[in-house]
């Protein structure tokens, strides 16, 4: 059965109202304020099968550099797909090889490993804010940061919404 798969794109820079106007001829798609990051829904069989649809239909139009599954599968797990380059594909081929393990595996544990690492950072950082400030100082700092940062929206020509 084919279903609805909701995929985020995240993308090397902001992306041009006129990249941004041409990928919407290919797919619906919402960004945030900062435009490095998108979100569309693919249809397809798998979410392994969405996320390389996508990557098909817009790899020529965007500056992709990662996509991800939105929502967790049923593992607690975020499927990502990321073009390497063949230097990059090799360096994992061998170091996968001298630790005995499938580039596939090393690489889960590697990224696995870093996503770890980034969320005990964000979690420290977020502990020492809270140490130094109130609750109260930092929604306040949020809202401000927020109000200074208008949304932009992209003005195309002639986009017609993708059917």
């Amino acid at each position: 059965m084919t279903g609805h798969h909701a995929v985020e794109i995240a993308l090397t820079r902001p992306a041009t109202d006129d990249e941004l106007c041409r990928a919407r001829r290919v797919v619906a798609l919402a960004s945030d304020t900062s435009r490095t990051r998108l979100l569309a829904l693919q249809r397809a069989k798998t979410p392994g099968r969405a996320l390389r649809a996508l990557r098909h239909r817009l790899d020529a139009v965007l500056p992709i550099d990662v996509l991800t599954t939105h929502y967790p599968d049923r593992q607690g797990r975020v499927m990502m797909n990321v073009a390497l380059s063949p230097a990059a594909r090799t360096t994992i081929r061998r170091t996968a090889a001298a630790s005995g393990q499938r580039p596939r595996d090393f690489l889960r544990q590697v990224v696995t490993d870093a996503v770890a690492r980034h969320s005990e950072e964000r979690a420290r950082q977020l502990e020492e804010l809270l140490a130094e400030h109130t609750p109260e100082e930092l929604l306040l700092c949020a809202v401000s940061a927020l109000l200074r940062h208008p949304r932009r929206r992209p003005r195309c020509k002639s986009a017609p919404a993708p059917s």
